[in-house]
């Protein structure tokens, strides 16, 4: 009954109501062999300190004592203690939608600061309240572009994170939204410009690039921006890694920046839930998608914060809504206001240099000790980067993960051309020791051809 609060005379007077002389009734439609006619093979119930005991050991056998090298959209970094211990208050935690402000000044404050920390960060004008995540934030973007320009077709670099690309091609397929993928510079690993320019057409409605791209590699946002702009077209510039805008300059010759912010404290769970932005140039407000949160004054001239923009369908006709995503991820974003809060402008600048620092290190000894090739050595990067070996990567890989290490992503089940390439990660929580741990495994590696 703890369970099933319905009692027998109660589901007896249900079941009489619909005309069903039995539960078993409801189920006749199911033909007889696709039906359970014997109790669940469960075991006994137990008491809350054997279901603690049997999570605790099932805990244990996580790999929780390996190293890795794993980015490619989702980083490791060192959380503050204080962002669970503030994120867990029962006012952030269980709170809804701030649709009635007198009672939820708390949320729509930490929206407000959290919009103005992501506007300041990107070099934009204004950012919403957040969005579902990274991949999202750049199809919604891109969706933005469209409503903004009223062209019907999108330019995509192919270094933009190729899961953000399959995002984006869910969205388009059923937007009627064609697009064109540009390739890269060999090299470098940069956008082609001259395959860009080409690319673009009268009804491109933006171009979109990722910087630090899916190789790591910073791209020449100034240089992209003109040749979209001398089209009219759009730039959406979409960022994985937040962190890097600490030393990366802000993207500002951009229309619209996606972010994905998991990088400002947010946990990895497994790959989610994250914590997407869309940032812009304020005349293009009107077709932000999400929700945005003003500051205003009460009647006694007090400060207090509003929805002032909420352009979803939930709120207003479907034919006038900008997206169909139906809430922000608010609680994700407090983790990011509170992880930029305590490392405030300084701080977040150190922990990028540190990253960038960290990265180098293991660039440099990878290929060094292991005699793996550094690829695109020439360009601009933030904490990822390329290695070609002779050997194969699932080989390294097994001879890693014997050690304890968790290696780079292959590359070629993405880009075919890149034989033998695996993009490697390192931020600042990844000791000198485990680099070096991990150069003098791969040291029977050769060079790539």
């Amino acid at each position: 009954m703890r369970y099933l609060p319905k009692s027998d005379a109660e589901r007896a007077k249900m079941l009489a109501d619909i005309g069903a002389s039995s539960i078993d009734d409801l189920f006749s439609i199911i033909p007889a062999e696709y039906r359970l006619t014997r109790d669940l093979d469960v075991p006994r119930q137990q008491g809350e300190s054997e279901i603690i005991d049997y999570f605790k050991a099932a805990a244990n056998k996580n790999a929780t004592d390996y190293a890795s090298f794993l980015g490619a959209g989702a980083y490791r970094h060192y959380r503050p203690v204080i962002i669970d211990s503030l994120v867990q208050r029962g006012e952030f935690l269980t709170s809804y939608t701030p649709y009635q402000p007198e009672i939820t000044q708390g949320t729509l404050q930490a929206i407000f600061e959290f919009q103005t920390m992501i506007a300041e960060l990107t070099g934009m004008d204004v950012a919403n309240a957040s969005m579902y995540d990274g991949s999202t934030g750049a199809a919604e973007a891109v969706m933005m572009a469209v409503r903004v320009t009223g062209r019907h077709n999108a330019v995509v670099a192919r270094t933009v994170h190729p899961e953000y690309r399959e995002v984006m091609a869910t969205y388009a397929k059923h937007q009627g939204l064609p697009s064109t993928l540009v390739d890269y510079n060999p090299e470098t690993a940069r956008v082609n410009l001259e395959a860009l320019d080409a690319a673009i057409t009268d009804q491109t409605a933006c171009v979109l690039v990722q910087s630090p791209n899916f190789f790591g590699v910073v791209e020449d946002i100034p240089a992209i921006a003109e040749i979209a702009h001398k089209k009219g077209a759009l730039l959406v510039v979409s960022i994985a890694e937040a962190v890097s805008l600490g030393i990366v300059r802000p993207p500002v010759e951009a229309d619209i920046v996606a972010m994905e912010a998991q990088s400002f404290g947010v946990a990895l769970s497994y790959g989610g839930p994250f914590c997407g932005v869309i940032a812009a140039k304020e005349q293009y407000l009107r077709q932000m998608p999400g929700r945005l949160a003003g500051q205003t004054v009460d009647s006694n001239g007090y400060r207090g914060f509003v929805l002032t923009l909420a352009t979803r369908e939930q709120h207003i006709r479907r034919e006038k809504a900008t997206s169909n995503i139906c809430t922000n991820q608010a609680l994700v974003a407090l983790m990011a206001t509170i992880f930029l809060s305590v490392y405030g402008k300084e701080g977040i600048r150190e922990l990028a240099e540190h990253n960038l620092a960290k990265a180098d290190y293991a660039a440099k000894t990878l290929g060094a000790q292991s005699g793996a090739k550094l690829r695109f050595a020439g360009a601009p990067r933030f904490h990822e980067f390329v290695l070609q070996t002779e050997e194969s990567p699932a080989a390294i890989s097994a001879r890693l993960l014997e050690n304890k290490i968790v290696g780079g992503i292959e590359l070629s089940r993405w880009y075919p051309e890149l034989k033998n390439c695996t993009l490697w990660c390192a931020t600042e929580i990844m000791p000198r020791e485990t680099i070096d741990k991990a150069a003098r495994v791969l040291a029977s590696v050769t060079v790539g051809a």
